[in-house]
């Protein structure tokens, strides 16, 4: 028989292997610390490893103004962001998610333009008089979100011809659905940005949102940057990793940034549940998004 102390260290390692194996069942990649962003090391940056410099970001005053497009039938409100000093400036669309554009929504715009960016952030749910958090989705929303990128387009002050948008949660469905369907990635859309972005028609059954994506994605040929958090829900993440393996192997560029130790809504938690690794990842976020658009909008 096994002594009192041998029995109690077979029961603690066999406690320590059940919830090891319950972990990497569950959420193996985190288990394993295998973020996609680390398997080509991309992000590098010699000048800062060898000669210690930072990057410098672009800071301005922002001025903010509203106005609206016809969308159909219906009148979209939208708020124009812009750096107050004289332009031009490259055009971003930002698109708003479940949540809608509240307050503390609209800081993204409003961090985008402070780089150096003409924001538009149209109220989708607002124009269509829809109550915020729908759980079903609307598919004539994708057509308002198009509107939008070509009223972003017809706006004074832009620096060249092209825009691209930012989106986060559901208003990555959104956009993703306007570049496909509706043809902006062949009419004037060069990058695709979005935080924790919904890759699935959010009206399908569970095991859709689980195990499948959107089919619309692998027609996604604009250059794409996605961010998202370690304990992301599984729903969202796992189709975002199958999309990331797709687009590799189709060598298409599409990049993936796994944030570890942050959840879902890093980018506006409120002060009173912020945490520090909140701020990091939005602040990174917001630095790298900015390098990206500037990339593909000015240095063609």
């Amino acid at each position: 028989m096994l002594r009192s102390g041998t029995r109690r260290l077979a029961l603690t390692l066999l406690l320590l292997l059940g919830v090891s194996a319950n972990a990497i069942a569950t959420h193996e990649m985190w288990v394993q610390h295998t973020y996609p962003q680390d398997q080509d090391k991309w992000w590098w940056d010699d000048d800062w490893w060898e000669l210690g410099l930072l990057p410098v970001p672009c800071n301005h005053q922002v001025v903010v103004e509203e106005a609206s497009y016809d969308s159909g039938a219906d009148e979209i409100p939208v708020t124009i962001y812009r750096p107050a000093g004289p332009g031009p400036y490259p055009g971003v669309l930002f698109q708003h998610g479940r949540r809608g554009l509240d307050d503390l929504t609209g800081l993204h715009p409003r961090r985008l333009a402070a780089r150096g960016f003409v924001v538009v952030a149209p109220d989708i749910w607002g124009g269509r008089f829809m109550n915020t958090y729908p759980i079903g989705h609307d598919y004539t929303v994708e057509k308002d979100v198009a509107r939008g990128i070509e009223f972003l387009m017809r706006l004074s002050g832009l620096a060249g011809d092209r825009v691209c948008v930012v989106s986060h949660t559901r208003g990555g469905y959104m956009t993703l659905k306007a570049l496909v369907n509706e043809n902006m990635q062949e009419k004037g859309v060069a990058c695709y940005v979005s935080y924790y972005p919904h890759f699935q028609d959010p009206n399908l059954p569970e095991p859709a949102q689980i195990y499948g994506y959107e089919p619309a994605v692998e027609k996604l040929m604009v250059p794409a940057l996605i961010f998202f958090g370690e304990h992301e829900q599984y729903q969202r993440y796992r189709p975002i990793l199958e999309v990331a393996k797709f687009m590799a192997r189709e060598g298409r560029d599409f990049r993936v940034i796994v944030y570890p130790g942050v959840g879902r809504g890093f980018d506006f938690r409120p002060p009173n549940v912020r945490v520090f690794a909140d701020d990091l990842a939005a602040k990174d976020a917001m630095m790298r998004t900015a390098t990206f658009i500037r990339h593909h909008l000015l240095a063609q």
